[in-house]
């Protein structure tokens, strides 16, 4: 789970693989996405959506896995009224008042990221994700700081890679090439976030370089990396 809050700002549209859960801790906020306008105090956007995000005062952004047992249950009970959506302040209480404390640790912060999905799979099944589709993105995430290819992935499960493809798309909903660069972009948040420099970052994650990746958070966040302060 990654937190970051940001200052006063309206984004580019962008979109990302993961739950976005965004909670306000002062002023107020607007999503646009999904031809529909969402404002706080808490908005949820489901993975690979398109929007915009404009905010007054601060609010905190939780981004959670969307795969695995968990996410897909978050995202069962999350959306279905649709991708972009309010939720309710019995849900996020706890949340919101931990986030608008001092600095939290990592640790910390990973456990409320874990109750909140928690509370969330009790109201909902979610579908089983497929084991060879487990197995490619568990393989993938050993390497990526390598290049790898789909039809090596594929062949770690007994697949084509025409078929690994087909069922990698049906269960994630992403090409594996996309896939595979947001958990890149993951990685190399993660390390930016321990004090790690950018540069040193973008190779540990599998990009060509600090550039490579900077452009990459852009697209897929909306702002430059330097305007989000990670928590």
């Amino acid at each position: 789970m990654s937190t970051l809050t940001s200052a006063a700002q309206k984004t580019a549209p962008h979109a990302h693989h993961a739950i976005q859960l965004t909670v306000g801790l002062d002023g107020d906020f607007t999503f646009e996405g999904d031809d529909r306008v969402v404002r706080g105090p808490a908005v949820a956007i489901a993975p690979d959506t398109r929007h915009t995000f404009e905010l007054r005062g601060t609010a905190a952004h939780v981004f959670f896995e969307p795969d695995g047992r968990l996410g897909r249950a978050a995202q069962a009970a999350l959306f279905a009224q649709g991708n972009v959506v309010t939720v309710r302040d019995s849900l996020v209480g706890e949340l919101r008042s931990s986030l608008a404390k001092a600095r939290l640790s990592d640790a910390a912060l990973v456990e409320l990221g874990r109750a909140f999905v928690t509370r969330l799979s009790g109201q909902a099944t979610p579908a089983p994700t497929d084991f060879r589709v487990q197995k490619m993105i568990s393989w993938a995430e050993s390497r990526l700081s390598e290049s790898i290819e789909l039809k090596e992935v594929a062949g770690t499960v007994g697949l084509s890679p025409g078929r690994a493809r087909h069922v990698f798309v049906e269960q994630t909903g992403l090409p594996f090439r996309v896939f595979l660069l947001w958990r890149r972009l993951n990685r190399a948040v993660q390390l930016y976030a321990a004090r790690k420099p950018l540069t040193e970052a973008a190779y540990a994650a599998g990009f060509s370089d600090a550039a490579h990746l900077s452009r990459t958070f852009r697209r897929m966040f909306g702002v430059p990396a330097a305007d989000l302060w990670l928590r």
